[in-house]
């Protein structure tokens, strides 16, 4: 019987099968996936402080950035951490170097149809597991979206030299704040080109204005001079501070469907690293997924309260990023953002923040939960 059948191939996937291949797992592992979410379309951008398993795909890596914020530029050094960007075809290359010396390792191209306590079906075919990890289909009843993470993001190639190419921009509210707390983040490819991405907090209930996005980063390209749109990327994530149901039975859902992403930022990469390393260490140490480290109720009651605050009053989010990120380095703010902080710490970064309307919403959710 195939003991661990991983469905999806995608970032929460193949980072988990990294895992389980440096753990030495003698039991065999499948991967199974489709193809039709191509890995060569994707990239991920994260910040970390210590080094990672998967750390040889990252493409580039950055020390500083720029934030526009409360009518202020600043460029932040990031103390002991590091931004860094990774590639989705870098990031199955290098699994593969973990992956392919191991003989009980298969990737198997196939539609998951359903998942069962037992196994996977594939195209009509029932694979059998001892353990099943879910980024496809996800939980029958997930929690409801706190909100909507709106983005519309452009590659572009300027004809002059118009991007810092060692500094990306993590967030820059010079955008208009009327459909949504919005901003805009810069990635530099090199000094002719970028990433542009629009990005907007927005209701649960809220539609998205692609006239409007794109009209917004035309006009933060205009100071750039001549360009060319080299390819658009767009997406709607919904954010839930609220935990997800992860487990059934045998089966552990992994990823952005088992709740992974940062609620109030929509980050994820290395949520998924420490989720995929936590889960092979359970494997080896209990032969069981489950005993994963408890997620913080205190964090999420903070992701929860932020999304309710920006998405009824969207110049909120300006000024909780203001305060945040006022020191000196940004590595204070990170490591808020990355749930490693104390709580005298946290009452220091709020300082500046509106404490009623954030006590009132405090109060909202933890009645209504």
């Amino acid at each position: 019987m195939t003991r661990i059948v991983i469905a999806g191939g995608g970032l929460s996937g193949l980072s988990l099968a990294a895992h389980l291949a440096v753990m030495d797992h003698r039991h065999p592992v499948i991967v199974v996936d489709d193809g039709r979410d191509p890995l060569s379309a994707k990239a991920w951008a994260s910040w970390s402080d210590r080094p990672g398993l998967l750390d040889a795909a990252a493409c580039r890596w950055f020390d500083r950035i720029r934030v526009h914020v409360n009518g202020t530029t600043k460029v932040l050094r990031l103390g002991r951490y590091r931004y860094r960007v990774v590639r989705g075809d870098d990031l199955a290359s290098v699994v593969r170097r973990f992956t392919d010396p191991l003989r009980h390792f298969t990737f198997y191209e196939g539609h998951v149809d359903r998942i069962a306590d037992d196994g996977v079906v594939v195209d009509g075919q029932h694979l059998r597991a001892r353990w099943v990890f879910d980024s496809v289909i996800g939980p029958a009843e997930e929690p409801p979206a706190d909100a909507l993470l709106s983005f519309r993001g452009w590659r572009v190639r300027a004809e002059r030299a118009a991007f810092d190419a060692e500094i990306p921009t993590l967030f820059d509210f010079r955008t208009s704040q009327a459909r949504g707390a919005s901003f805009v983040y810069v990635l530099p490819g090199d000094a002719h080109h970028a990433l542009v991405e629009h990005t907007s907090f927005m209701a649960p209930d809220a539609t998205t204005d692609q006239a409007a996005q794109r009209e917004a980063l035309a006009e933060y390209l205009a100071d750039v001079g001549q360009y060319e749109i080299e390819c658009e990327e767009h997406a709607v994530l919904p954010l839930r501070a609220r935990q997800t149901p992860r487990r059934n039975g045998n089966v552990l859902t992994i990823g952005a469907k088992g709740g992974l992403l940062k609620a109030s930022t929509g980050f994820g990469y290395q949520r998924v690293q420490r989720d995929s390393a936590a889960i092979a260490e359970s494997l080896h140490e209990y032969g069981h997924p489950f005993a994963l480290p408890a997620e913080s109720a205190r964090f999420r009651l903070f992701d929860g309260v932020l999304l309710d605050v920006v998405t009824r009053e969207p110049a909120q989010l300006e000024r909780a990023f203001g305060a945040l990120f006022r020191y000196r380095t940004a590595e204070p703010a990170l490591r808020f953002l990355d749930e490693a902080t104390t709580s005298p710490q946290e009452w220091r970064l709020f300082a500046g923040m509106p404490a009623a309307t954030y006590l009132a919403a405090a109060r909202h959710r933890l009645v209504s939960s």
